[in-house]
Formats: structure tokens, C-alpha cells, sequence
């Protein structure tokens, strides 16, 4: 339980770091905010590789929720476009890293049976 919750933290911590890039646009002080988060965020990503999730999964779930998070999020906050095309390249994203997720879980069962 405490490899997603860094996950999650991960993942949160990366979307307000790129949206404070967005915003530093119009105020540099907003890099601080930049740095700290990217640099938290790849801490916690090490806490969760460390914790024994492999690195595809923990890549492919940070960058999948990421990329939707921030695409949602940029256009509530910042009126950025947030078209059909851009939900359905989400969605592709998210379903490649389930993708991953399978053969990961697969790939580990198949190790341990005998």
C-alpha cells in the first residue's frame, strides 16, 4: 500500500511541477516551485522503485497519469485546448500501460511457478 501512496504523492507532485513551469510564463518566482517538485518527485519515484515495483510500471503509471492530469488540469486552470484527439491519446496511454501492467504480473507469475 505504501508503494502507490508514494506513487500517487509521485505523480502529484510532477502535475503541480509542470503546471507551475506553465505558469512561470508569467512569473519566474514560480521555478522555484519547478525545481522543487521535479526533484521531489523523482525521490519519491526512487522510494517506489526501491519498494520493489518495477521500473516499467512505476515509469509507465507516473508518465500515464501525468500527461492526463496535467492535459485536465492545464485546461481548467490555463483555457489550454482539451480536444477528442487529446482523450483518445490519453486513453491510448493509459490502456499501453495496462498493457505493461499485464505482462509485467505475467511475466512474475511465470517466474515463480515451477
Amino acid at each position: 500500500m505504501r508503494k502507490w501512496v508514494l506513487l500517487s504523492a509521485a505523480i502529484t507532485i510532477e502535475v503541480a511541477a509542470t503546471l507551475s513551469l506553465r505558469a512561470s510564463r508569467d512569473h519566474w518566482a514560480w521555478l522555484v516551485v519547478v525545481v522543487a517538485g521535479y526533484v521531489g518527485a523523482f525521490v519519491l519515484l526512487t522510494l517506489v522503485l526501491r519498494a520493489g515495483v518495477p521500473i516499467g510500471v512505476t515509469y509507465g503509471i507516473w508518465g500515464a497519469l501525468g500527461t492526463a492530469g496535467t492535459a485536465v488540469l492545464a485546461a481548467v486552470i490555463f483555457g489550454d485546448p482539451f480536444t477528442w484527439a487529446i482523450v483518445m491519446g490519453i486513453g491510448l496511454i493509459i490502456a499501453g500501460v495496462l498493457l505493461i501492467e499485464i505482462g509485467s504480473q505475467r511475466a512474475t507469475a511465470a517466474k515463480t511457478t515451477p
